[in-house]
């Protein structure tokens, strides 16, 4: 009976903590090469039987993603390149393109790239203009990240001094890449010192269609968002939450993300198309159905979920042909498309959003799923 009780325990725990037993994902490590200063760069694999994807511990790079069409051929939806090198030359303008890393220490923009916390002024470093994007010129996409093999995944650590980048305080983060069926989860969380700002998010191109198969323009978005965040000329949050209903940014049911793109709207000029925050109805606790893409020609289908108050759309506006990437294909203007799971831009300076700040004895924690299948 003891024994029985025993295993039935162990059963329990296993379903509660998931082990390396039970995980039905393979999961392998190869080389990635090696960093101009010598640092080995690896490459995790994730593979199941509708889904593989692989990442780099060097920004933490999603640099592969494939999932199965209508029919059942495998294709890769995420941009990038071929080789591991592309991500890390830093001697070209290929790494600015934030093909597929984890972002942070603050993921989008921070107006001025300066923010107050506690009374005190932080000045971040500038690599947008007057602003600071995605954490600065040596963000977390530019950083190498400890990995280790976790049931159905891979958990990359990185610690980011007290200063890096201008933030305060020393700020350890977990990111872990788990596959399940055709689900990828990205499960976040980070704790501090020191007061600080903190702002997550994976920077992953896509197009369901197959990577480099066109642009996204006829492909179906669906925004569960009835407000959005204008920006100004900088692309930085005004601080209004404006409805999207009656304007090119009203997503609530499926439109091509091609059909109002070029409308004569004061926003979408601004950002050359669409690059705006959304902000998810319900969004910022539970997970919770962010977006849903569909592919027509591949019948694939792309929900977003996540616990986020959130999501950036961007139709890679800046895109122009210069760089060339998996099988020397060049990416054009609108050749893909970025769901940025995240708290809305610039919060730090705006007290009426969301609180990014995260206290010492606090913990930051972020989940989003990004799930695929077909019709």
């Amino acid at each position: 009976m003891k024994l029985l009780q025993k295993a039935i325990f162990a059963l329990c725990l296993c379903a509660v903590s998931g082990c390396a037993l039970c995980a039905k994902t393979q999961v392998t490590k190869a080389s990635g090469g090696k960093l101009p200063n010598g640092a080995e760069v690896e490459i995790y694999t994730l593979k199941d039987e509708k889904l593989e994807m692989q990442v780099l511990t060097y920004g933490g790079e999603v640099i592969s993603l494939k999932v199965p069409d209508r029919d059942g051929k495998m294709a890769d939806v995420v941009l990038g390149f071929d080789d591991p090198s592309g991500y890390y030359d830093n001697s070209n303008s290929k790494a600015a393109s934030f093909f597929g890393p984890i972002v942070g220490r603050y993921a989008n923009r921070i107006a001025h790239a300066q923010f107050k916390l506690d009374g005190k002024v932080y000045t971040l470093a500038k690599n947008n203009g007057d602003n600071s994007l995605h954490g600065g010129p040596t963000g977390f996409h530019n950083r190498m990240w400890k990995g280790k093999i976790i049931p159905d995944g891979v958990e990359l650590k990185y610690l980011s001094k007290d200063g890096e980048e201008g933030y305060p305080g020393d700020l350890s983060v977990t990111v872990r890449y788990t596959v399940a069926g055709s689900d990828l989860k990205i499960d976040y969380s980070a704790t501090t010192d020191k007061p600080t700002v903190v702002n997550l998010t994976n920077h992953s191109y896509f197009n369901l269609a197959g990577q480099g198969n066109g642009t996204i323009l006829q492909e179906q978005l669906q925004l569960h968002a009835s407000r959005f965040t204008p920006v100004d000329a900088n692309l930085i949050p005004t601080g209004e939450l404006k409805p999207v209903a009656g304007t090119p940014f009203d997503f609530q049911k499926p439109h091509a993300v091609g059909e109002r793109i070029n409308a004569d709207d004061e926003q979408i000029r601004l950002g050359h198309g669409y690059d705006h925050n959304f902000v998810i109805d319900g969004g910022g606790k539970e997970l919770t159905v962010a977006a849903e893409v569909y592919d027509a020609s591949s019948g694939r289908v792309l929900k977003v979920s996540t616990t986020e108050p959130g999501v950036q759309f961007y139709t890679s506006n800046f895109l122009d042909g210069s760089i060339k990437g998996k099988q020397g294909i060049a990416y054009p203007r609108n050749g893909a498309l970025c769901l940025e799971t995240q708290h809305f831009p610039d919060s730090p300076n705006h007290p009426d959003f969301p609180t990014t700040v995260l206290r010492p004895g606090g913990k930051f924690h972020s989940v989003t799923v990004y799930s695929f299948s077909t019709r």
